[in-house]
């Protein structure tokens, strides 16, 4: 983490990373694939030194939901640093397809899938309507941490809180509205109306030929 706060991520090299591990560099190939799974390795390992994803069961959601704010770490100077650095790495990801995937794959999808797996239980208690996408629930909370770390800020305990349970909670357990219901009749609006040979006036039907 530290050669890549000093030159960030293009400039470090394999190289410069086995020189500072005081390792070859055919060691690192042999654990790592490439630079971005390093990279995003050390970076996974930084993060759960400061606070470990530990994924919560206390079988409610507002009680997995209160366990989960708790691991958000308020980070001190040294932490806010290391964060900048994986804003960096955000921003390079852009251009590295490599980063991009391992980022994804091992930074982000983790706690998504913690989240995802904390909704969906509450689904099956009941908690939340069997209608509600908790997929997009996540993408939203995720998509709102990622916002943050583009404008060079965090998302400590206090925010996570207020995102948990001012934006996610009521979304997530809001019953299903009569909107639902308009959505759908909009659906049919936009298909147009049924053609007249489709239509069938009360009463018609087979006719009957009378001799």
């Amino acid at each position: 983490m530290d050669g890549l706060a000093e030159l960030g991520y293009d400039r470090l090299s394999m190289e410069e990373i086995a020189a500072r591990a005081h390792a070859g560099k055919a060691t690192l190939y042999r654990r790592w694939p490439s630079k971005a799974a390093l990279i995003v390795d050390a970076v996974v390992a930084w993060r759960e030194g400061v606070a470990p994803l530990v994924l919560p069961d206390t079988g409610s959601l507002v009680g997995d939901l209160e366990a989960l704010a708790e691991t958000f770490p308020d980070f001190d100077a040294p932490a806010q640093q290391q964060l900048a650095v994986i804003i960096g790495l955000v921003g390079a990801a852009s251009h590295d397809e490599a980063l991009r995937t391992a980022l994804f794959t091992h930074g982000f999808d983790r706690p998504r899938r913690a989240l995802l797996e904390i909704l969906q239980r509450a689904a099956d208690r009941g908690e939340v309507p069997d209608t509600r996408d908790v997929d997009l629930l996540t993408d939203i909370v995720l998509g709102f941490s990622m916002m943050r770390m583009l404008r060079g800020a965090t998302m400590d305990r206090a925010l996570a809180r207020r995102m948990i349970f001012d934006v996610l909670y009521p979304l997530a357990t809001a019953p299903r509205s009569d909107s639902a219901a308009a959505h759908s009749a909009g659906d049919v609006d936009r298909r147009g109306p049924t053609p007249r040979s489709a239509r069938r006036r009360p009463g018609q039907g087979t006719s009957t030929t009378h001799g």
